[in-house]
């Protein structure tokens, strides 16, 4: 079967590769000049299927008071008279429940496990290399409070025959042995050992590499104008200068798939939530991060890949802008010198911004629409990395008519009557 993906970010690059893999015709177009240049480019670099939780939860929307007002605050919203923000807003609040949260939970965990193991196998399988380390990472807790509140996290990792520890703090020195110049700040941790970290951008362009190989054929820097339709099927693809045709197609491009689905009648509901990195280079290895760290209180991740710290977090609502936020800065430098203090030189930070698609429950879209022809693969919000390889197959088995070796219940578009 030929198949056209929109996207070569890590999620259209992983699919084309498996579907390639399992034997169609298939071709990826980005506007880019390659592969992984927008939301895969500079992210926190987790991979982490035991964090996987959705941002609405139970006194989220408190909490989100909260943070306005915070000097380091993990959420910023800018005023805007955008109705999609809104909607969007709404609905995440009506996902502010326990029920709601242990159902969203629940399935974005079932992906992210199988997503895991599906990375186990491609690296074993290909030797792909990425600056990956598989030593777990440390959500860290700077108040009791915050320590004796996952109790519901913990239930659902049991549930689903996650490994985790819960640490006091000389628990985390020894996992995490820099975090000893600063354990009067912390109080202790979830340590999820089976979450790894690595280079999303390095992997999507050598997976491209290896899907080039395979025969898929990307088209770099076509800008898409349209899906031309009729009532039930796409009948092509419109670009400048012309029209592409295949048998089937696969929207991939994160927060930019409303844009584009909207003039079919078909209302995602992702929207796009801006965040921030910085990555330095580490001057002190004996200083630095083993793995990941995820600073509960800041909602900022500190990661080691190779020679390098990549400092990944904040959420600030502000539509397509991708103006870098001075301001969001200052946050991700304290939080890299207040946890590791003689980790890296942020005199050489890169500073980079980019757009997550998050749907109000947290868990992506996937699968086919109301045109039999259609299918999707977005809204993995901040986890499109940890979540990468299971959609991978996942889609590369919908398209090919098997049986995916997951229940998709709730990850598809039914779950919003689409």
């Amino acid at each position: 079967m030929k198949i056209i993906i929109l996207g070569s970010g890590v999620i259209g690059t992983t699919t084309a590769y498996y579907l390639a893999r399992s034997g169609h015709e298939v071709t990826v177009i980005d506007r880019q000049p390659g592969p992984g240049l927008e939301t895969s480019f500079a992210n926190a670099g987790e991979v982490s299927p035991g964090y996987s939780s959705p941002w609405a939860g139970p006194g989220v929307p408190l909490k989100a008071l909260k943070w306005l007002t915070m000097q380091h605050s993990p959420l910023v919203i800018e005023p805007m008279l955008d109705p999609a923000m809104w909607r969007w807003g709404l609905a995440m609040l009506r996902n502010c429940t326990q029920a709601r949260y242990e159902v969203n939970k629940a399935r974005m965990v079932r992906l992210a496990e199988y997503s895991r193991d599906a990375m186990v196998a491609l690296r074993k399988e290909t030797g792909i290399a990425y600056d990956e380390r598989t030593k777990g990472t440390l959500q860290l807790f700077r108040t009791p409070t915050q320590l004796d509140g996952i109790g519901k996290d913990v239930e659902i990792l049991k549930r689903y025959g996650v490994p985790f520890d819960v640490l006091d703090m000389p628990g985390c020195i020894a996992h995490e042995p820099a975090l000893a110049m600063v354990k009067e700040k912390f109080v202790g941790g979830l340590r999820l050992p089976g979450d790894e970290t690595g280079d999303c951008f390095l992997f999507t362009q050598r997976l491209a590499k290896m899907a080039e190989d395979l025969g898929v054929e990307f088209r770099y820097g076509t800008a898409i104008q349209g899906l031309n339709h009729t009532d039930s099927r796409i009948t092509g693809l419109a670009i400048e200068g012309g029209e592409l045709h295949a048998d089937a197609y696969v929207c991939a491009l994160g927060s930019y798939s409303p844009l584009l689905l909207k003039p079919l009648d078909l209302h995602l509901p992702v929207y796009p939530v801006k965040g921030f990195s910085i990555t330095v280079p580490i001057t002190d290895f004996k200083g630095a991060p083993e793995s990941t760290v995820m600073d509960e209180t800041y909602k900022v991740a500190v990661t080691r890949l190779g020679d390098r710290i990549r400092v990944g977090g904040t959420a600030q609502l502000s539509g397509y802008d991708l103006s870098l936020n001075a301001s969001r800065r200052k946050t991700l430098d304290f939080v890299l010198s207040d946890c590791f203090p003689k980790g890296g030189d942020l005199n050489q930070a890169k500073f980079w911004t980019g757009l997550r698609p998050m749907t109000p429950d947290g868990t992506p879209i996937l699968g086919g629409t109301r045109f039999t022809n259609l299918h999707l693969s977005t809204g993995h919000g901040t986890l499109g990395w940890t979540m990468a390889a299971g959609t991978g197959r996942v889609m590369a088995d919908l398209l090919s008519k098997r049986k995916p070796e997951i229940d998709m219940e709730g990850l598809t578009l039914a779950r919003y009557g689409g």
